[in-house]
């Protein structure tokens, strides 16, 4: 999370945050418009267009969107709402719960076991 959304904090987060040879995958935003001299790749969707997503390389895969991480966030929104509010103090704890949650596949019995710092000690099957 950023403090403002202006073109040289988010330039310089991008920096920080991605590795040298990354895609930044964005909408059309002003704010990002100089990215690419960042060395990163840089693609855009154009929303106000009404395109949400894009096939650049006519294979039927359209790699240019940004809708991956737009559903992460209405997830974490979503996470949070019971909540009815949170503390900034404890945000990043929240997210933290969600991203584990949200990248947990499968709850597995060696997983259980791992939470409880156990070996597993029966063989429960596939």
């Amino acid at each position: 999370m950023v403090a403002t959304v202006d073109r040289a904090t988010l330039q310089g987060f991008v920096e920080r945050t991605t590795a040298d040879d990354a895609t930044v995958y964005t909408d059309e935003w002003a704010a990002y418009g100089r990215l690419a001299e960042t060395g990163r790749g840089h693609a855009t969707v154009c929303h106000t267009a009404r395109e949400w997503a894009r096939d650049d390389d006519g294979d039927g895969v359209r790699e240019v969107h940004n809708n991956t991480l737009e559903g992460i966030w209405t997830g974490l929104r979503n996470f949070l709402r019971p909540f009815r509010g949170v503390s900034k103090w404890f945000l990043d704890e929240y997210v933290g719960i969600f991203v584990w949650a949200h990248t947990l596949k499968a709850v597995t019995a060696e997983f259980v076991w791992a939470l409880f710092g156990r070996p597993l000690t029966t063989n429960l099957g596939p």
